[in-house]
């Protein structure tokens, strides 16, 4: 087995988050990094539902900006909105862009309507949105020069957690816990659902996935839902569910760390980030079998770093896949046999390849 120690890393990422969060958005110093003799470039987000340190897709989001202030000298700030409306999201892209702020990223589709307005109102700016295309409330997508709208295939991602969860794990019964019940992370488990059910009929498994054990809670914020939704999935024999559900998810990993307390063989899944140190219970274990994931961090890095490059994608819709690395499983997975990693491993080159298709339709599973 694969080992590493998380705890510091992670201790100092949250702590950072906290206090950020703390001040509602901090506004970094300026580095003193110069590009091309230009001052450093002023990098902003909008939070979407949730807190910057919420274990998923913001917190994804802002570590790449924080890479990005540390490798290449940009000013970064984060403003958190009272609400997730239209309204209150452009009130904080406008804060942003008053503060010097004239790139700015917004993590999840919620941005949709604000960033169709925000990219004519604030035509000197850039603006990044992950998970969504800017419309005026049609679901018609109008990307202007100034934004990229950046989508990713979470179901090759979810597919590649269904595969090392049923070799890991040989047998049992598997569930799925969403969030809100949007393509992004109906994905996630459409992918998981084919990933089981490829292992089982190509790989010798018997992990068994029910009906009842796959729903969606309706947020990504209630955390105190997703505790009791994981205790009724584990209490029915559950073995392992995957979580694809922000703050909701958290509230699942919380009760299945009380249960691995307890000596309780269970697992958890976790989603668009390396979770597995948030599932830590006791000393180096962690309840965290492995993460799918979406490459926010390095995403958003690499958008920062071609703005600064002069090579802003500015109004094309990009897809992050398996051929160009933009999902996957994290580089190391602790509680992941060597012969499950190296078999998950040549699953995903498959899918690389085009030898493995996920169906991103749940019905095509089905035909």
């Amino acid at each position: 087995m694969k080992k590493r120690n998380f705890g510091l890393a992670m201790s100092m990422i949250l702590a950072a988050g906290t206090l950020l969060g703390a001040c509602g958005g901090a506004d970094d110093k300026d580095t003193g990094s110069k590009d091309n003799g230009k001052d450093a470039v002023k990098v902003g987000m909008v939070t979407d539902a949730g807190t910057i340190d919420d274990k998923s897709f913001n917190q994804g989001t802002w570590e790449g900006i924080q890479q990005a202030q540390k490798e290449l000298g940009i000013q970064s700030k984060y403003l958190k909105p009272a609400g997730t409306t239209e309204a209150e999201y452009l009130k904080e892209m406008g804060n942003l862009y008053d503060a010097g702020y004239k790139f700015i990223v917004l993590p999840g589709f919620k941005f949709e309507t604000a960033v169709f307005k925000a990219q004519d109102k604030y035509k000197d700016s850039k603006f990044v949105i992950l998970d969504g295309n800017p419309h005026s409330g049609d679901f018609k997508p109008v990307v202007n020069d100034n934004t990229v709208a950046v989508f990713f295939a979470e179901h090759e991602s979810g597919f590649l957690a269904g595969v090392a969860s049923a070799l890991e794990l040989k047998e049992g019964e598997a569930g799925f816990i969403g969030g809100m019940e949007i393509p992004a992370v109906q994905k996630f488990n459409w992918g998981f659902q084919q990933g089981v059910k490829y292992a089982n009929e190509n790989l010798g498994t018997k992990l068994n996935m029910k009906a009842e054990n796959v729903l969606y809670q309706g947020s990504f914020d209630n955390v105190a839902a997703g505790g009791q939704i994981a205790a009724q999935m584990f209490d029915r024999g559950v073995n392992v569910i995957f979580t694809a559900a922000g703050g909701v998810g958290v509230g699942a990993i919380n009760e299945a760390k009380t249960r691995g307390k307890a000596g309780d063989k269970i697992w958890i899944v976790g989603v668009d980030s390396d979770q597995y140190a948030d599932g830590i219970y006791e000393g180096e274990k962690s309840i965290i079998l492995t993460s799918a994931m979406k490459k926010l961090d390095n995403v958003t890095f690499d958008l920062i770093k071609r703005e600064l490059d002069g090579d802003f994608p500015g109004g094309e819709t990009l897809t992050f896949d398996a051929k160009n690395d933009g999902i996957g499983l994290p580089e190391e997975n602790p509680n992941l046999s060597d012969e499950t990693s190296a078999k998950v491993k040549e699953v995903f080159e498959k899918i690389k390849s085009g030898d493995i298709k996920v169906a991103a339709e749940q019905g095509d599973l089905f035909k």
